[in-house]
């Protein structure tokens, strides 16, 4: 009795946290990051969302962005490990005017936002930062070097950032064994 009863607690689990599809899950943006086109000052933003599928129950993803000051974009700094499985580095970046897009279904949660002269004037010591990331190559879920190493690992460059990352940032610890 107890052994269908775990079953069947464990068939619930696993069809309530089951998107069709990576393909299909929203990428929307969340509508929680300033528009460039009213923001005219820079920006420095840390968003996370649940990872995908049942990792979502235990780990987020993180992502930084910033925006240089009248920019009418975004440029968003990201690890992900199916890049390195294609054969790319595992950092990517790219720019948008939507920096908070849902990660493949769920809705990103504002961790950091630094707006004004402080932004103008991190946002070249991130991008430096960015430059110098260890692992831009590498990517392991467990314990890292992942998604949550790099925002970890730019926080220690610029601690000016003030930025603290949540205990469902798997791997956020890993950026403590840096070369």
């Amino acid at each position: 009795m107890m052994k269908q009863f775990g079953l069947l607690v464990l068939a619930s689990l696993v069809s309530a946290c089951s998107n069709d599809s990576w393909r299909t899950a929203s990428r929307e943006p969340a509508g929680i990051a300033p528009s460039p086109e009213i923001q005219k000052d820079a920006v420095i933003e840390v968003y996370a969302a649940d990872a995908y599928s049942w990792r979502g129950w235990f780990a987020v993803h993180t992502w930084i962005a910033t925006k240089e000051q009248d920019a009418d974009r975004y440029k968003v700094y990201e690890v992900v490990g199916w890049r390195v499985n294609r054969g790319l580095p595992a950092l990517s970046e790219y720019q948008t005017s939507t920096p908070d897009r849902y990660w493949f279904g769920a809705k990103p949660e504002k961790l950091l936002s630094i707006q004004g002269e402080q932004a103008r004037t991190l946002i070249p010591q991130v991008a430096q930062a960015v430059k110098a990331y260890p692992w831009k190559d590498e990517y392991k879920v467990f314990p890292g070097p992942n998604s949550n190493t790099f925002p970890a690992w730019i926080g220690q460059q610029v601690p000016e950032l003030g930025l603290k990352l949540p205990f469902s940032a798997i791997g956020r610890g890993y950026a403590d064994n840096a070369p």
